[in-house]
């Protein structure tokens, strides 16, 4: 029985996250790990050059053996990236149910699918076609990296901190919501200084 995807964003946190394999596949897996906070551990005998500084450097753990059922143990997230068919199949079929597991080579029968993926500080924007054309994905991804631009980086940053002072220091619920609403304008976007400008428009309908 199939059915739509369901997106979410995942707090990684101290959380386990295993990848089996130590090839270029895997390299990929753990390079968009090393900024969530993840406890990342990689199985595998060999290692790319990257996954070995990786280890030396403390950022995650490299255990230097063939893959084994214990290895998923308490892992809240597994990424089965060898070369191997027959070891990702297994990798699968040893998991616990409530494990997510995706494996490289079969994406139709993984938990789970890595999307298009464009970052901007706090802005996270997730591109997937369903497998589709991850072609598509891809050039919608481009697109998006040129319209968010980087100025939304420190955009975000400005919106997290007025949203968390307006919520806190403004009573009135009108003026509450107008201010709310007016930082997510374009003027507020491209404003050279927004803190200011804030200041400004609180004063005048304050």
């Amino acid at each position: 029985m199939s059915g739509m995807n369901y997106p979410i964003m995942l707090k990684l946190i101290g959380k386990k996250v295993v990848v089996i394999g130590g090839g270029k596949v895997a390299e990929r897996k753990v390079q968009s790990l090393l900024n969530t906070g993840a406890e990342v551990i990689v199985v595998s005998p060999e290692a790319t050059a990257a996954i070995q500084r990786l280890f030396e450097d403390g950022k995650i753990v490299w255990q230097k053996k063939s893959f084994s059922a214990d290895d998923l143990q308490d892992a809240a997230l597994i990424f089965a990236a060898t070369d191997d068919h027959e070891i990702n199949q297994s990798v699968k079929a040893l998991a616990g149910k409530h494990q997510l597991v995706t494996m490289a080579d079969d994406p139709d029968d993984s938990d789970f699918h890595l999307p298009a993926h464009v970052q901007r500080g706090r802005l996270s924007i997730a591109v997937s076609t369903g497998g589709a054309s991850p072609t598509l994905a891809r050039k919608l991804r481009a697109s998006l990296e040129q319209q968010f631009d980087e100025r939304y980086e420190q955009y975000l940053d400005f919106l997290f901190t007025t949203r968390q002072w307006i919520l806190k220091e403004v009573d009135e619920p009108s003026l509450k919501r107008k201010l709310l609403t007016a930082i997510a304008s374009e003027d507020f976007l491209n404003s050279q200084n927004r803190q200011e400008d804030f200041r400004l428009l609180y004063d005048k309908w304050n």
